[in-house]
């Protein structure tokens, strides 16, 4: 098995297929997170860090807020260019972001933060904020509370994001205190091609020898078959979004 550090710069290499097979965040869901430094005369600044494709950036775009992408991998960074126009994108990672000090209103994170260290990340978090910024976190879950989705996420294997979410509220150092949290439950429309590509943009997958991959999707095939995911048809596939946030004292 690859590393933790192999897996969490492993994306590039499936961009595409990361854009593809990757949700969008619920729009309320990332208002929620910036409810806090909403408000006043002027755009709020917000960094995307760990911005992969742009499926973050894009919602935060979409809600009027002035917004910079970091990510560590800049072939990451060349398809959000092709999908989300005229937004600056940086090489950075959140223990060492590219912004200046006190910058920034809102940190936001989507799928990211399982890959952080918790006491760095926050640190550096609180370097960019003003002082009543929001650091935000969120993640696209699928609803294991559903069969089939159990029994696919067993043949894909766990994430970290998912054992992470699974011990309670994600670890975020000092200086930043409670840690709110919410959820939205809602479910997307897929079809056998795009559950593929979903399983093929996770890290294990992409980063797993070829007999190893090959017995995966051998299984997800099964599976597919079985719940009718033939051809075009489209399954919905449940998920639990869950977002974060805490304020920079």
């Amino acid at each position: 098995m690859a590393s933790n550090e192999e897996m969490s710069t492993s994306f590039g290499s499936a961009a595409g297929t990361y854009e593809t097979g990757r949700p969008d965040y619920p729009i309320q869901a990332v208002d929620w997170m910036l409810q806090p430094v909403v408000g006043g005369e002027r755009s709020i600044r917000v960094a995307d860090v760990g911005a992969g494709t742009g499926k973050l950036t894009r919602s935060v775009v979409e809600l009027g807020a002035e917004v910079v992408a970091i990510d560590p991998d800049p072939k990451m960074l060349a398809v959000l260019r092709e999908h989300v126009h005229g937004v600056p994108t940086f090489v950075g990672t959140a223990e060492n972001l590219p912004v200046p000090d006190a910058s920034l209103d809102a940190v936001l994170l989507g799928q990211a933060w399982h890959w952080v260290d918790p006491d760095a990340g926050a640190a550096e978090a609180a370097r960019v904020l003003r002082s009543g910024g929001v650091l935000g976190l969120i993640w696209n879950i699928r609803d294991d509370s559903v069969d089939w989705v159990r029994r696919m996420t067993a043949i894909m294997h766990g994430s970290r994001a998912e054992q992470m979410l699974g011990q309670g509220v994600p670890p975020v150092a000092e200086p930043f205190g409670e840690v709110e949290d919410a959820q939205w439950r809602w479910s997307r429309a897929m079809t056998r091609e795009s559950l593929l590509a979903m399983a093929r943009s996770r890290s294990y997958l992409i980063t797993a020898a070829p007999d190893e991959r090959a017995r995966v999707e051998a299984g997800l095939h099964e599976l597919f078959d079985e719940l009718g995911a033939v051809g075009d048809a489209v399954v919905q596939l449940p998920y639990v979004t869950r977002a974060y946030r805490a304020l920079r004292p």
